[in-house]
């Protein structure tokens, strides 16, 4: 039975793999299912944020190398994922000039072939499964406007997400402009929302069912994992 290492960026991620993920995956199939912060674990401040490829990426050949029965994945999102310098990810200015749909995937083709130009010949690719969310974890939330709107203790405001929702073909194309992400359309309808802690609470209630059923790039990613188990 193969064991799913999913690296993140962050608290929420992570706290949404164990609650959420982590039980569909372990009944198809793995032994277990955990996620990991990129970054020193030993450093809360070191720890979180989408950090620079060159680090991300030793952290994901580091954890491939040790651990040969191990399944890796990602779950960053592309809003905020640094598109040139020295903090650049491969595939992420390129994509930007695609369509919505081929987004996603330019980004994780490039992850790919990245990590495999840093494995060793025999590497196995379906080991790496890398995953980029469109365009940020806010915008899966979107599938179910009432229980976001719930979570945030604000019943009222089910509307204004569902108005906002109405606008885009799926959750996954709430486009991620400074003002227009969905983090941002959030908290501009309510300045309370904790994502820690909504976030989560509304990923929760929604459930992985509806998410995969709303958000077509999430779903295909579930269902490589499924497959690689």
């Amino acid at each position: 039975m193969a064991r799913l290492l999913v690296h993140v960026e962050g608290e929420t991620e992570e706290s949404f793999v164990r609650d959420v993920l982590a039980g569909h995956l372990s009944q198809r199939g793995y032994q277990s299912v955990a996620a990991r912060i990129f970054g020193n674990a030993r450093q809360r401040d070191r720890r979180g944020g989408i950090r620079s490829w060159d680090s991300a990426r030793q952290d994901i050949v580091r954890h491939l190398k040790q651990d040969r029965g191990c399944i890796v994945t990602t779950m960053i999102d592309y809003y905020g994922m640094p598109p040139s310098g020295n903090r650049a990810w491969p595939g992420r200015l390129d994509s930007s000039q695609l369509a919505h749909a081929n987004k996603a995937p330019h980004v994780e083709k490039a992850l790919r072939e990245a990590v495999r130009a840093a494995m060793s010949d025999d590497f196995d690719d379906a080991r790496f499964v890398p995953f980029v969310v469109m365009h940020e974890f806010e915008g899966l939330l979107f599938s179910a406007c009432d229980a976001l709107a719930a979570a945030t203790g604000r019943r009222e405001l089910a509307g204004a997400f569902a108005a906002i929702r109405a606008q885009f073909g799926s959750p996954e194309e709430i486009n991620d402009g400074i003002v227009t992400a969905p983090s941002k359309r959030i908290i501009e309808i309510c300045p309370s929302y904790q994502k820690p802690i909504a976030g989560i609470a509304a990923a929760k209630t929604i459930g992985l069912s509806a998410l995969r059923e709303h958000c077509p790039h999430f779903n295909s990613w579930v269902s490589k994992l499924e497959a690689a188990a």
